[in-house]
C-alpha cells in the first residue's frame, strides 16, 4: 500500500508531541531515540520517495519538505536525521540496477544511507570495480545506518568524482559527533582503507546529482539534487522558527515580570510589537521557502529547471535559515532567562538551528558571493553546487 502525501504529513502532525518528549533523550544520546525510529518505521515514512516501481509511495518534494518542517516543531535535529535518511534513498534509486536488487528488497524496500557530500576519499579502479581511502564528516543518521554512500576523487587516467555505497559493517566510525546543538542527528565520522567496492555500487557524481534516474515512479524525476538537497535541509530551521514563535505566544501568556507590581507579559506594548514582528518575518520567509517548493514541484523530466532558477533556490535556501534564526532571536530576546534553562524547548531549537547553519549550503557568505558572480554573469566555478 502506498501513502498519499496528505497521510503522510498527517502522520508527521500525529508524531510531533512524542518527538518534543524524547528530545532530551535524543541529545544525551546523541542519535534518534529507539522509540522515534520506531514511529518513523511503523508510520511507513522510510519509503516516502522511494520510486513506486522499486516498491516506495513515489511522493515528491512537497511531502518530502514538509514532511521535514512538520517533525522540527518537535525536534529540529530529528527531523533532520529522518528526512536526509528517507531522502537519500531517492539518491540510491540511481545507482545502477545490480545496487538496487541489493538495496531495496521486497520486503524492505528501502535503504538507510548516510551520505556525506564532501570529496574526500580517493579510489582507484581495479578489476570489477574500485578501491576506495578516505575520512568523511557529518555522515547523519549514522547510528541507524544500513549502508554509507561517500564521495571519491580519481585521480588517473583522468580526474573524475564518483559515489560510492559500502554496508555499514565494512565503514570504521569515528565517535566524534558532542556538538551544541543537532546532537541527535549522530553525525559521526566515517572512514575506508583500502577498501574494494564492486563496480556496480558506484556512480559517476554527475550522473547522481543530475535531474532523472530513469526508474518509474519517481516522484522527484527531472529535478537535480541539489535544490532538493537545500529546500529540504532549510525545513527543519524553518520548523524550528514556526514552533519557537508558538512557545514564545504561549510563553507570554503566562508570564509574570520580575521586578513588577505583577504585570503580565502579553499586556506590555513592547511584547506585543515583537510577537507581530516575529509572525511577520515568519510569513514572509514560509512564503518565500513555499514558492520554491511549489516550482520545485512543477518540474518534470522535459520542463527542466533553468540555471537562474537553481541559483534562486539557493539563495532561498539559504535565506530561509537566515531568517529562521533571526525570527528565534526576536522571540529569545523577549523571553526572559527561564527560556534557557534545560527543560524549555526554546533553547534547544536556538542551539540546533545555530548549528544547522553550519552547514554549507547555508553559508551565507558564500551563497550571496556566488549569487552576485551569477547576477554579474561570471563563470561558475566547478565547486559552485548549485
Amino acid at each position: 500500500m502506498t501513502l498519499t502525501a496528505d497521510e503522510v504529513l498527517a502522520r508527521c502532525e500525529a508524531m510531533v508531541p512524542a518527538l518534543i518528549e524524547r528530545a532530551d533523550e535524543g541529545e544525551r544520546e546523541r542519535r534518534l531515540p529507539d522509540a522515534t525510529f520506531k514511529d518513523v518505521t511503523d508510520n511507513d515514512l522510510w519509503r516516502l520517495v522511494v520510486p513506486t516501481s522499486l516498491g516506495g509511495h513515489g511522493l515528491g518534494i512537497e511531502p518530502l519538505a514538509n514532511a521535514a518542517r512538520i517533525l522540527a516543531h518537535g525536534c529540529p535535529a530529528s527531523a533532520w536525521a529522518i528526512s536526509f535518511l528517507v531522502m537519500h534513498s531517492w539518491l540510491l534509486a540511481k545507482f545502477p540496477a545490480a545496487a538496487r536488487d541489493e538495496l531495496f528488497l521486497p520486503e524492505r524496500p528501502y535503504a538507510l544511507t548516510p551520505a556525506p557530500l564532501a570529496p574526500t576519499g580517493t579510489l582507484d579502479a581495479v578489476d570489477g570495480g574500485f578501491v576506495v581511502t578516505g575520512r568523511w564528516e557529518w555522515a547523519t543518521g549514522l547510528p541507524n545506518a544500513d549502508w554509507v554512500m561517500v564521495h571519491a576523487v580519481q585521480l588517473a587516467p583522468q580526474p573524475a568524482n564518483w559515489f560510492l555505497i559500502a554496508p555499514i559493517d565494512e565503514v570504521a566510525i569515528d565517535d566524534v559527533w558532542f556538538a551544541s546543538g543537532m546532537r541527535a542527528t549522530g553525525s559521526n565520522t566515517v572512514r575506508l582503507h583500502e577498501q574494494f567496492v564492486p563496480a556496480h555500487r558506484a556512480v559517476p557524481a554527475a550522473t547522481l546529482m543530475a535531474a532523472g534516474v530513469g526508474v518509474d515512479g519517481d516522484g522527484l524525476a527531472g529535478i537535480p539534487v541539489p535544490p532538493v538537497l537545500a529546500l529540504v535541509a532549510a525545513a527543519a530551521a524553518l520548523g524550528a522558527a514556526e514552533a519557537a514563535v508558538e512557545d514564545f505566544r504561549r510563553r507570554i501568556a503566562g508570564r509574570v515580570l520580575a521586578y513588577t507590581a505583577g504585570e503580565r507579559q502579553q499586556d506590555q506594548p513592547v511584547t506585543q510589537a515583537r510577537l507581530g514582528a516575529a509572525i511577520s518575518e515568519l510569513a514572509a520567509t514560509r512564503a518565500r521557502w513555499d514558492a520554491a517548493i511549489e516550482r520545485l514541484a512543477a518540474v518534470t523530466s522535459s520542463s527542466g529547471l533553468g540555471l537562474d532558477e537553481r541559483m534562486a533556490i539557493r539563495l532561498t535556501a539559504a535565506a530561509t535559515v537566515r531568517s529562521s534564526r533571526e525570527i528565534i532571536a526576536i522571540v529569545a530576546d523577549g523571553s526572559g532567562a527561564g527560556a534557557y534553562l534545560a527543560g524549555s524547548p526554546l533553547q534547544r531549537l536556538q542551539r540546533d538551528v545555530e548549528v544547522l547553519k553550519g552547514h554549507v549550503l547555508f553559508d551565507w557568505d558564500r551563497t550571496t558571493e556566488l549569487a552576485g558572480r551569477f547576477a554579474l554573469e561570471l563563470p561558475l566555478r566547478p565547486t559552485d553546487m548549485i
